[in-house]
């Protein structure tokens, strides 16, 4: 199962309104035992654990949460893939120091088989051999 949980419709519960809800569903602590990133052009936030935990369990805790309710939010894990899109990256970066960034398993990555750059956006599409090197 996935190690991270997401989080829609967060529109109504502030950043540190979250992550103390999700504390308290969780009994662990944030930064400590998990992270929770926004996104809020998607209106969602995803927690990810640090700390081993049965992340089913925990979405079913968060749906049957009086005060996730309260706030209309949604919470469900993250799918695993294998892609991801990498953005904002400089000009004139290679697909070479891409796979050599992405490979480094001191930051979760882990082998890749693919780089699709995409200049004209800044950004590409780094596929791995398989989905444990996106964490």
């Amino acid at each position: 199962a996935s190690s991270s949980v997401v989080f829609e419709n967060i529109q109504r519960c502030s950043l540190k309104c979250l992550r103390m809800l999700l504390e308290n569903i969780s009994n662990l602590s944030v930064d400590d035992d998990f992270t929770v990133e926004v996104i809020p052009e998607l209106n969602v936030a995803v927690a990810r654990f640090i700390k081993s935990i049965d992340t089913e369990e925990f979405v079913k805790n968060c749906s049957q949460n009086k005060r996730v309710k309260e706030f209309k939010m949604t919470a469900k894990l993250l799918e695993l893939t294998q892609s991801i899109k990498v953005e904002n990256l400089p000009d004139g970066v290679s697909a070479d120091f891409i796979t050599i960034y992405f490979e480094n398993t001191r930051n979760g990555g882990g082998p890749v088989s693919d780089i699709q750059l995409l200049p004209e956006e800044n950004s590409a599409i780094v596929t791995f051999c398989d989905h444990k090197g996106n964490s």
